[in-house]
């Protein structure tokens, strides 16, 4: 059976690719900074599926914690999937906070790096292994607003595509799947709580759901082992890009 390691698994995208892995039979290794949440999505899981799963608490920035941590794993990870994240503000380059740029950089590229540097290496001893990285299509086009955060989905972008050909003779797939407009918890994070900057986010017409990337993380894993999905974009229906929308409802 195999094991699947998700990061930032506690809430939206990654709880949901956890069910979805969890639904098919993958034992998981689940990761949040939230040991609480976590607990409880392991009993629902668990009882649920009649699977195993394992908890580990760190922040994915946080270099020396993410390696205690996942040391004490003492099982192959056959697919890794990064998905921990976040964006803080949408304010103009000169008005943003710098303390929110250092804290998506750290999260959003270390974290990924850190995570995929320890696993990878363990991915190489065991002779396979797919790296899966949630990027956005922040990373494609960047926007008013968006400055900092699309610098780390757009790094993101770069790191998938450079693990692909550094991994590419150890025999390890990398992929990754970009999405527009998605209602998770990312905008109230985004917005800190302002509720009405959050619901205007996705007011008028119809934005994915944490569901609909889960089923498209597990379409990626579930390939013929020959067949290697190196990115994936994808929107609402109403979002043609990362500019326009179609609000009519």
């Amino acid at each position: 059976m195999k094991n699947v390691l998700i990061t930032g698994a506690s809430s939206g995208i990654g709880k949901a690719t956890a069910i979805k892995f969890a639904e098919n039979g993958y034992n998981l290794v689940i990761n949040s900074r939230k040991q609480e949440k976590l607990n409880s999505l392991k009993d629902d899981l668990v009882s649920s599926f009649g699977i195993e799963v394992k908890c580990v608490v760190f922040d994915v920035s946080d270099r020396s914690k993410v390696i205690e941590e996942l040391s004490k794993l003492n099982l192959p990870i056959d697919i890794l999937i990064n998905n921990a994240g976040l964006a803080l503000g949408k304010d103009s380059f000169q008005e943003s906070s710098i303390d929110d740029w250092e804290k998506m950089m750290q999260i959003n590229v270390m974290g990924v790096l850190f995570v995929s540097h320890f696993i990878a290496k363990k991915m190489i001893a065991n002779g396979s292994g797919h790296i899966i990285n949630v990027s956005s299509i922040a990373g494609k086009q960047v926007y008013a607003g968006g400055n900092v955060y699309c610098a780390s989905k757009a790094s993101v972008d770069a790191i998938t595509k450079s693990l692909r050909i550094d991994l590419l003779k150890e025999g390890i797939k990398v992929s990754s799947v970009s999405p527009g407009n998605v209602e998770t918890n990312f905008s109230n994070i985004r917005f800190k709580g302002d509720l009405d900057k959050v619901e205007n986010i996705y007011s008028g017409y119809k934005p994915l759901l944490a569901k609909d990337i889960a089923d498209l993380i597990y379409f990626i894993s579930d390939r013929p082992e020959h067949v290697n999905i190196d990115d994936i974009i994808v929107t609402p229906k109403a979002q043609a890009n990362a500019y326009y929308l179609n609000r009519k409802g």
